[in-house]
């Protein structure tokens, strides 16, 4: 390869990694806008005080089941079509539903239209980083992701600021960043090994050969279940601060908004520590290890902080974010562990059922609270999913520095 064509490949990699990058950085502001402006859009339809838990519950939890549903289907399209078409398709119909949801009146459309930009929003951050881990060599893909995940969730101080100007207008200007995304992507290219691909007979996109093996089956669930714990920390102690707060005897209300901005700002510098802790390692379960571990320590000193205050609890969510700033790691673990012919399925579909697990882990709190309380339940809960990812982890092999080009055979 000449010097110009070498140059040339270089930059064509940085603009991927770019523009997976953006594409996560609209993703996760998608994902918090609402946590942000919870409590203002739903006063403003009419919701009252009484109904905001239960009404911003049920809004969450079909964002959620859209990202499952947008999981599977951009999953599977993603390695039966390719990695660029969804990049394309997912970011467009993302587009369409934000700006629809800035003109909502009444609960049932806020919903709905949620539901539809869930699933959307489904295959930004897994055919990303399936193009990322296929692009670059063994030995920097983790740099790679990484970068994805830091640009992204950056995603969440757009999100703080837009939501200064009003709600409606946070939900038209996230409209507005993925018609620019989706501009951008033009010109981007799909990656050598799914090209490859294309060339076989081989089965591409098979969602169920994901269950007609138990030792596939089993690696699949474990690499979900690693996860968990971040989106429970994220989705109920930060999401529903103002009820923790409430029961820690804080005197001054605790904003959603300020925990979901210092968190994700967390996360940021943890998805930095992270990656450069697996790439010193060369170990990405030791970093997930270190990670899960450390966020039960944060959790306890959530819980803990007696008579919280607004200030106290911005640097508690700052910290509870650095410890479960391993998303990248973790979606980087889950690409890593199957073969080119299903790695956008899987790649896509687990960080998806991750977030889509907060409907049940939210049920399975709810009923605790009704025996034991929010700060006993949320001890339990933190424990029972913490302990259920560290024995995952503990089944799944190492997979730093392994080579990618490879199938899964029926």
């Amino acid at each position: 390869m000449t010097d110009a064509a070498a140059a040339k490949a270089k930059r064509n990699i940085i603009f991927l990694v770019l523009v997976a990058s953006l594409g996560y950085f609209v993703d996760i502001y998608d994902l918090l806008v609402f946590l942000i402006v919870r409590i203002k859009s739903l006063k403003e339809i009419g919701i009252s005080d009484a109904d905001m838990l239960s009404k911003g519950q049920l809004i969450i939890n079909l964002q959620m089941a859209g990202l499952l549903l947008g999981g599977i289907l951009w999953g599977v399209m993603g390695d039966k079509l390719g990695r660029i078409k969804v990049l394309f398709g997912s970011i467009l119909l993302y587009s369409i539903a934000n700006f629809a949801n800035g003109l909502v009146h009444d609960i049932n459309t806020y919903a709905i239209i949620r539901f539809i930009a869930g699933v959307g929003l489904a295959g930004e951050l897994g055919a990303g980083i399936t193009l990322v881990s296929e692009t670059l060599s063994k030995e920097n893909r983790g740099y790679g992701t990484m970068v994805v995940a830091v640009i992204g969730l950056l995603g969440t101080t757009a999100a703080f600021f837009a939501a200064k100007f009003g709600w409606r207008n946070a939900y038209f200007i996230g409209g507005g960043l993925g018609i620019v995304l989706l501009l951008l992507r033009i010109g981007t290219f799909e990656s050598g090994m799914y090209k490859k691909l294309e060339q076989t007979e081989a089965s591409k996109g098979d969602f169920f050969m994901l269950f007609t093996n138990w030792g596939r089956f089993k690696k699949y669930l474990f690499c979900i279940l690693i996860g968990a714990p971040l989106w429970y920390v994220v989705g109920v102690f930060i999401g529903f601060c103002d009820k923790f707060g409430v029961a820690l005897g804080g005197k001054v209300p605790l904003s959603p908004a300020d925990g979901v901005f210092y968190s994700y700002l967390g996360i940021a510098i943890g998805d930095i520590f992270a990656g450069l802790l697996a790439q010193i390692t060369k170990s990405r379960k030791l970093t997930m290890a270190v990670f899960l571990i450390l966020s039960v320590v944060s959790v306890v000193f959530y819980l803990s902080a007696t008579g919280i205050t607004p200030a106290e609890f911005k640097w508690l969510a700052f910290f509870m974010g650095c410890s479960v700033g391993y998303w990248a790691t973790f979606v980087t673990i889950a690409s890593e562990q199957f073969g080119t012919n299903i790695r956008a399925t899987v790649t896509t579909t687990v960080p998806n059922f991750v977030r889509g697990s907060l409907i049940p882990i939210t049920l399975g709190f709810n009923a605790l609270v009704a025996s034991y309380g929010f700060i006993n339940s949320g001890y339990i809960m933190m424990g029972i999913l913490t302990l259920v990812a560290l024995l995952s982890l503990s089944q799944l092999k190492e997979t730093f520095g392994k080579d990618l080009n490879y199938l899964e055979i029926s």
